[in-house]
């Protein structure tokens, strides 16, 4: 691994991006003081600039340093999640240049949890942009293997399979409020609790939606085929949903145990996609829709699918 990472900073150096391996899901990473590298990660991803980077530090003093705001909230969920994943939207400082943040004066930081992640951090000396290392809007990689089929040329620091599987939550702050911009793993329930036990009684958590936030678009982590997303437990009808995608689709039963489901989603997309159906069915119930621990699982798969058994989930992407 020793020249892995070399390897890795000399191409970062030069200004090419890399694939790094973090425990939510395979990122395209370049240091946040090269430009051209910067730029080559839009290009690569065909990522429109409008859609913010979130930047990855190694510990806490890298993430002070690119902020112009750190309270006591803050390094209460640094202590509590990171490294994690769990990305805090701040106010930039100028040291963070406006491509990153898509000209807002916010930037996303968290300290991802995978050591050859830290340890190409560390050496590097330098924070790292990287979303997701896939096409803009498609299924992201969770191993070795997605990246190299999605970009073959591509360097690729191998970090075995993402434990987690999705991307972290995301998460701003008002003077009386946590809101959650994207769920992830790290849960409303869990981040109320957070603060209650540590004397923040007064701040509330609640999901919301911003641009300030990457993966904030009506549609986005889709697969190469339709997917339908099918709750089995309630009544509905088909009418909406072309026959011939319905009759020629390859069925998953989403696991009752909302880590495993997180850890295997993007996976089976994959999977399901190269089965030659017309689309993917994906199967859930009540119980899940209304857990908090899935909402993480839920977001991603709503904004992936297409079609929606009932129909009326298609309002909630």
């Amino acid at each position: 691994m020793n020249n892995e990472i070399k390897n890795a900073i000399d191409l970062l150096n030069n200004g090419e991006v890399v694939a790094i391996p973090t425990e939510t899901v395979y990122g395209l990473a370049a240091p946040i003081n090269n430009k051209k590298g910067i730029e080559k990660i839009f290009s690569t991803k065909e990522r429109p600039f409008f859609d913010p980077l979130i930047i990855h530090v190694q510990n806490t003093e890298q993430a002070k340093s690119l902020t112009t705001e750190w309270s006591e909230i803050h390094q209460l969920f640094a202590d509590q999640f990171w490294p994690g994943p769990l990305t805090m939207i701040l106010p930039k400082n100028q040291s963070v240049s406006d491509v990153i943040t898509s000209g807002l004066g916010t930037v996303g930081i968290r300290m991802p949890a995978h050591p050859v992640t830290l340890r190409l951090i560390e050496e590097l000396g330098v924070p790292l942009a990287a979303p997701s290392a896939n096409k803009f809007k498609k299924t992201s990689p969770t191993c070795f293997l997605h990246v190299k089929d999605e970009f073959p040329e591509l360097f690729i620091l191998d970090g075995d399979t993402s434990e987690i599987g999705i991307e972290s939550t995301i998460i701003s702050f008002t003077p009386n409020k946590v809101q959650i911009l994207r769920p992830g793993m790290i849960g409303k329930d869990l981040l109320q609790r957070t603060l209650l036990e540590n004397g923040f009684e007064q701040i509330n958590v609640e999901y919301s939606e911003s641009p300030i936030a990457p993966g904030h678009l009506k549609h986005h982590y889709m697969p190469n085929i339709p997917i339908v997303f099918k709750v089995v437990d309630q009544h509905f009808t088909s009418e909406h949903i072309p026959k011939d995608i319905l009759d020629s689709s390859a069925e998953w039963d989403l696991p009752d145990d909302p880590i495993q489901a997180a850890r295997l989603l993007y996976a089976q997309f994959r999977v399901l996609e190269k089965e030659n159906k017309k689309s993917i069915t994906i199967n859930l119930n009540t119980k899940q829709l209304n857990d908090d621990h899935f909402q993480g699982v839920l977001n991603r798969l709503i904004k992936a699918s297409t079609y929606f058994l009932p129909k009326n989930y298609s309002n909630k992407s």
